[in-house]
């Protein structure tokens, strides 16, 4: 499997769908189904019963995952592609709008 460009943590920002335009914070990032979940992006309503851990259960407003296809990730502010380059023996990201290494 392809390694993965945007990881738990990173600043992306929505570039198709509902929500096209916004901006967030990466919460996990599902590799089996190339989705990720961003906050504040793509919320669902649940509805709970009530259990030991929810006792009062009722209407719930969460993320729903979002097609990893349709993220970009920000660097700088600005929405760039990411690749990938040999730093030394080490595999690094880069940003692809500025040529500078991610992490």
């Amino acid at each position: 499997m392809a390694t993965m460009k945007i990881k738990k943590g990173d600043m992306v920002q929505v570039i198709a769908g509902k929500d096209k335009g916004k901006e967030g914070k990466v919460i996990s990032v599902n590799k089996k189904n190339h989705t990720v979940l961003v906050e504040g992006i793509n919320m669902i309503t649940k509805h709970a019963k009530p259990s030991m851990a929810n006792q009062q259960g009722g209407i719930i407003h969460q993320e729903g995952p979002i097609d990893i296809s349709n993220v970009m990730y920000l660097h700088n502010g600005k929405a760039t592609r990411v690749g990938f380059k040999l730093d030394g023996d080490k595999k690094v990201r880069v940003a692809k709008a500025t040529g500078e290494v991610i992490d």
